[in-house]
């Protein structure tokens, strides 16, 4: 048997005293400071890019990889925070269904270059023709069960990711 002890950190040492006060006053800083708009604009921006990226891939390789949503989640909840800075429980709602928005995008823009090509009709103007039942049609005819996982982490990466942090400094400035 091992006798010896393991040590922990400094900082787990150190018991921390907050100022109440200082906390109430950066909290509502932050809140003042959050914008949901451009949270949504940022994530939709995101999204957008996450889709093509992943529909490129995709396409070049001829191969679905299935945590391309994954990292559409974590770009999807970083465009969220970066733009919106909050902390509402909305930002992380807004990143999760943003999330499987891209997701769906993504696989949606893959079939549409592979019809593109299969067919020999420029991209644009099959996605120009597209319309609402095509596209549910198209997305009932390719999906995989599988795509469940990974539009659940997705969405959970999305939610995680789209909240902003407290950082080190700020944290340092809360203590009596």
């Amino acid at each position: 048997m091992n006798d010896q002890k393991t040590e922990q950190p400094e900082a787990a040492k150190v018991p921390v005293d907050i100022d109440e006060l200082k906390l109430q006053t950066l909290m509502q800083e932050i809140k003042d400071n959050q914008n949901l708009s451009l949270g949504i604009l940022g994530g939709m921006g995101a999204a957008a890019i996450g889709a093509i990226i992943w529909a490129v891939i995709t396409a070049l390789t001829n191969f679905q990889i299935g945590w391309m949503a994954v990292g559409l989640g974590f770009l999807v909840g970083i465009g969220v925070r970066s733009l919106g800075k909050g902390i509402n429980t909305s930002f992380g709602i807004v990143g999760a269904i943003l999330s499987l928005v891209g997701c769906l995008a993504g696989n949606l823009l893959t079939v549409c270059i592979l019809i593109s090509r299969q067919e020999g009709i420029e991209l644009f103007n099959l996605l120009t023709r597209l319309n609402p039942a095509v596209v549910v049609e198209l997305i009932k005819a390719t999906f995989n069960p599988m795509d469940l996982l990974f539009y659940g982490i997705a969405v959970y990466e999305g939610y995680r990711f789209s909240f902003r942090r407290v950082s080190d400094d700020e944290l340092s400035k809360l203590t009596k």
